[in-house]
């Protein structure tokens, strides 16, 4: 087994927290070292494919600093050709989530960031220095390891639900919600919790109708919570119902809904252009093996107020691994600034 050279900071992960912390790390000469992780087909069903969660949406409005206009010469000046070849012509609206994922990563590259496309499969945080086991062999030896992994959205699995993924289908109502394809349109929600609540609240906004849809006979959100969705005239709730279909075509993507009955009674179409799936999300720590602290719904917990320290001294945690509140792409950026700063800080004591 190939032992490579001792690494200052490895960072693992590749959404909005990957990249802000390398380029904070590299900007500070510590020479980052970034698995962004596999392209394979195991990644792809499981929402982990390089450059995050972020990379599998649309428009992306609600990142500051990117209004809507056409970025098209600038995402040309930025960027090497091979990576414009390998994402969506642009439209010019705005900036898109695979466009803005790969400026992050090009930005984190101009200053040095050495980039590893592979997984790391297994860590040893019991001694020092660290030691990561990436898929395709060897060990990498590292002072300091800043996770950032992300929390992969949770899907039922549907075919049709993949097939209309980013036109029409979403897991993110915050991220999603106001653009032009859903406002005063018909939606679905999927979902009985306070996310779900959360989520068609929001869509509420900009939807004519939002129907939630839940497959027990009550909803599993708070009493508070369960009330405002009762109070609002915009939301319709379909109790006893699961997801079985999203209709739609390839040229207007969703158009509808079929639902089947938990109680035996008969299958319903709603005729809608959005359907999002708020159903919780799964933080992507297995590959820790129980080495680092987590809390019960499995996220990395951190042990000291308002730093992104964990268990395990010299191993921090940025972005949605450690954040199962905010879960936006400008909060996951800060967090692997500050992963960067209690890195380097770290390191230099």
């Amino acid at each position: 087994m190939s032992v490579k050279p001792l690494e200052n900071v490895v960072i693992i992960g590749s959404g909005p927290a990957g990249w802000s912390a390398a380029t904070y790390a590299a900007r500070a000469q510590l020479e980052p070292l970034v698995f962004e992780g596999a392209i394979s087909e195991k990644n792809r069903m499981a929402g982990t494919l390089p450059l995050g969660q972020l990379a599998l949406t649309s428009e992306v409005e609600n990142y500051a600093g990117f209004p809507a206009g056409d970025l098209g010469a600038f995402l040309a000046s930025a960027l090497p050709e091979a990576r414009r070849m390998m994402m969506p012509p642009h439209e010019g609206h705005g900036v898109t989530g695979p466009e803005l994922m790969e400026l992050m990563r090009q930005q984190a590259a101009n200053f040095g960031t050495r980039i590893v496309t592979d997984d790391i499969t297994k860590v040893d945080f019991s001694s020092r220095p660290f030691k990561l086991f990436p898929a395709e062999g060897g060990v990498v030896q590292a002072k300091c390891v800043i996770v950032a992994t992300g929390a992969s959205a949770n899907w039922l699995g549907l075919p049709s639900e993949e097939r209309f993924k980013n036109r029409g289908v979403s897991a993110c109502a915050v991220c999603d919600g106001a653009l032009p394809r859903f406002r005063n349109k018909p939606l679905v929600v999927v979902g009985g919790g306070d996310s779900a609540v959360e989520e068609v609240t929001y869509l509420t906004k900009f939807a004519s109708t939002v129907h939630l849809v839940h497959r027990r006979n009550a909803l599993r959100a708070s009493k508070i919570m369960a009330q405002r969705a009762f109070d609002n005239p915009k939301i319709k709730i379909h109790f006893d119902s699961g997801l079985a279909e999203v209709l739609g075509d390839d040229t207007a993507g969703v158009t509808g809904v079929r639902l089947e009955s938990t109680t035996g009674g008969p299958d319903t179409t709603l005729d809608v252009t959005g359907v999002f799936l708020a159903i919780g999300h799964t933080p992507n720590t297995a590959f820790l093996d129980g080495q680092l602290k987590l809390t019960e719904k499995k996220y990395v917990v951190w042990t000291q107020h308002f730093r992104t320290a964990t268990s395990v001294e010299g191993v921090f945690a940025a972005g949605d691994v450690a954040d199962d509140y905010y879960r936006q792409a400008i909060s996951a950026a800060g967090t692997g600034c500050m992963s960067a700063l209690d890195a380097e800080r770290w390191l230099a004591h």
